[in-house]
């Protein structure tokens, strides 16, 4: 059987048409995966050297305006501590004793996390893909850090057994305010999604400890911790069109 050159013109026209409709229109949902890097300010700085962290995000990304209404939260971690809460049973050359009158391995790592909502906006830079450009987003949630007291495995340390830990691990937390601005692309065939750019975090903390065992007081000070740095992520979208039924993942 024979077909007409004209109706495989057509066909081939439509087929082309359909591959070069934007796939990312309409409201977005957007899930994000992301790592970053930070550097401590103010109050933070005695306390903590620079941090990596990892996280994630779920977002609504409005049809029309490319408006910004989600969740994000991130586990931060670092190995530089300023502040040694276990000097009181430390020799004088920083070792702490065990039970068995041995040099406990004992290392201090940094530990803590952000978690907030979040609204904002994103600038599009392109008329052939209003869905990329600058993204700026501000956002509240709960700054939390403390000292992570890792034990030897193989040697006991009656000072910081069990409960004990919570005496000399600092833990601090507060409401934080937090601030992105950097560059977000959301491809038309959806095969290339990702954002990088700067994030600042100012938290208002207080150490939420009862009592610290190695100042023998209650540490009642209000705290003013401040992060800066780069953050960089992968994006999965899916998009539901005008229609019910029109729905891109």
């Amino acid at each position: 059987m024979r077909i007409g050159f004209f109706p495989i013109l057509i066909l081939l026209a439509f087929r082309l048409s359909a591959q070069s409709d934007p796939q990312n229109k309409g409201t977005g949902v957007l899930f994000h995966f992301g790592l970053g890097g930070q550097l401590p300010g103010a109050d933070l700085t005695t306390r903590f050297g620079s941090n990596l962290n990892f996280g994630s995000g779920l977002e609504v990304l409005t049809a029309t305006q490319n408006l910004i209404f989600g969740l994000e939260g991130y586990y931060l971690f670092g190995s530089t501590i300023k502040e040694n809460p276990l000097a009181r049973i430390s020799t004088a050359e920083g070792f702490v004793i065990g039970s068995d009158g041995g040099y406990a391995d004992v290392q201090l790592r940094q530990r803590g996390f952000y978690l907030g909502g979040l609204v904002g906006k994103l600038f599009s830079c392109s008329a052939k893909n209003p869905r990329s450009g600058i993204r700026v987003t501000v956002g509240v949630g709960l700054l939390q850090h403390q000292i992570r007291i890792q034990e030897d495995p193989l040697r006991f340390v009656p000072q910081l057994a069990g409960a004990y830990q919570k005496g000399y691990d600092r833990l601090s937390n507060g409401l934080a305010f937090n601030e992105f601005i950097g560059y977000q692309r959301l491809s038309t065939n959806k095969r290339i999604n990702f954002y990088l750019g700067l994030e600042f975090t100012q938290g208002f903390t207080r150490n939420r400890r009862a009592f610290n065992f190695d100042t023998q007081s209650a540490d009642t000070q209000k705290r003013f911790d401040l992060l800066v740095g780069v953050r960089a992520g992968w994006t999965l979208p899916f998009y539901g069109g005008k229609q019910a039924a029109e729905i891109y993942y």
